[in-house]
């Protein structure tokens, strides 16, 4: 018997090391999908450069008013819409600044669309129905790179003048790399599973999209060294939060530290330029405005050590 076509899709093919893992006992599969895990940082290690490129492209883009928008279908849609939704409570973003889309619409998070990857279409509609325009950037994440609804809305967004990128986890087809401006590829091997990209496909889609949010809005001043001071203090855990940040940051007691951020309406990063510079909301936001929004411009001594280093 001849052999079976081999799969040019690395993350559908079948994996050596796993191919006993239904005779293995509960804790046998843990340290097989452990020592597959292992893989997984060094393959997105391997993409820092044009992750790095990614993140400054993203940054020009919010400096512009521009949106960031992630485009998948199942697991990778999902894993989009994530990391968007996080933005917002994270670093106090507008919500349509960074969007997810995933195929089939929000009905897909919870349950399969079948057949909404494969219309290259729908992917183009939807990003004429989100006018992306020429500030915008949009991330296509295909695991397998070659889902049709994300080159379909790739193609259309470089079309409209928006920069494009794809995260991938084989790589892509010449097709799917002319509509992507920088393609990200942590090739992290076939999975414990055949095809079940949510396992290294989608730990490494979830560290790649991480590091371009994050590293984005560390750029456009969501930090101050590693502490987050765009937070809005919208409920007790996040307002709690806020008050150990001015504290910390200030050397306020708790009390004080309230007080302060209820002069700022619960921003952080106001309130501690209002505190360093003995200034009103008013002049702290004029005086973030021309720095860029980071605070270091604004307030450059380095935010206090560590406790205990």
């Amino acid at each position: 018997m001849s052999a079976p076509p081999l799969d040019p899709r690395i993350t559908e093919r079948r994996n050596p090391r796993t191919v006993d893992i239904d005779l293995a006992s509960p804790l046998g599969i843990v340290e097989l999908m452990s020592a597959e895990d292992r893989s997984v940082a060094d393959a997105v290690a391997s993409q820092r450069e044009v992750i790095a490129e990614a993140i400054a492209t993203i940054e020009s883009s919010f400096r512009r008013g521009g949106r960031l928008f992630y485009v998948g279908a199942g697991t990778s849609g999902r894993l989009g819409v994530l990391d968007a939704s996080e933005c917002p409570p994270t670093f106090g973003t507008p919500p349509g600044m960074v969007i997810g889309i995933i195929a089939g619409g929000d009905h897909a998070l919870r349950n399969p669309i079948e057949g909404a990857e494969d219309d290259p279409a729908a992917g183009a509609a939807v990003m004429d129905q989100h006018d992306v325009q020429a500030a915008d950037v949009v991330i296509g994440i295909a695991a397998s790179g070659t889902t049709p609804y994300v080159q379909g809305a790739l193609a259309r967004a470089r079309a409209r003048g928006a920069a494009t990128g794809l995260i991938a986890c084989s790589p892509p087809p010449e097709a799917m790399r002319a509509v992507a401006d920088l393609a990200i590829v942590p090739v992290v091997g076939p999975e414990v599973l055949t095809g079940s990209t949510r396992l290294k496909a989608g730990t490494a889609t979830k560290m790649v999209c991480n590091m371009l949010t994050t590293g984005a809005m560390i750029r456009i001043g969501k930090s101050y060294g590693n502490l987050m001071v765009d937070l809005r203090a919208t409920n007790a855990k996040l307002q709690d939060r806020a008050e150990r940040i001015v504290c910390e940051v200030t050397g306020l007691e708790r009390e004080a530290a309230r007080r302060l951020l209820l002069a700022a309406e619960g921003r952080v990063k106001r309130a501690l330029v209002m505190h360093h510079l003995a200034v009103d909301a008013h002049t702290a936001d004029a005086r973030l405005e021309a720095a860029g929004g980071v605070v270091r411009r604004v307030v450059p001594q380095a935010p206090p050590p560590v406790s205990g280093t």
